[in-house]
């Protein structure tokens, strides 16, 4: 598979925080592993499915089963969540869009009983 999904130095970087701290015997390349816990998702595979470059099957379901026992997937989700300086706007999808253009044709009615 020539399409693989790697993260970046930047999203690493963004993530770090968040991965557990390693005890005892380093872990399996961290990029490796969520990377190819990303592409099974993505593309809906069977672990075992998993393309070789990302290393054995059985170590990403291991580590996504670990990990998100643990709620470190959480974590990550509720971190990234939050604005970064540069960034003043997260969306997620296109419904902000859609809800602001419908919005914007809305008329009040003012000075109706009730207000």
């Amino acid at each position: 598979m020539s399409d693989l999904y790697w993260l970046t130095n930047e999203q690493m970087a963004r993530l770090q925080p968040y991965f557990p701290k390693s005890h005892g015997k380093p872990r399996v390349d961290d990029r490796r592993m969520l990377s190819g816990i990303i592409f099974v998702n993505r593309n809906g595979l069977r672990w075992h499915d998993a393309p070789a470059a990302y290393g054995p099957h059985k170590t990403l379901y291991n580590r996504w089963k670990r990990w998100s026992e643990a709620g470190v997937f959480i974590r990550m989700m509720e971190g990234l969540s939050i604005p970064q300086a540069e960034h003043r706007t997260v969306m997620i999808d296109a419904t902000y869009l859609k809800a602001h253009r419908t919005a914007s044709s809305l008329r009040v009615k003012r000075g109706t009983s009730g207000d």
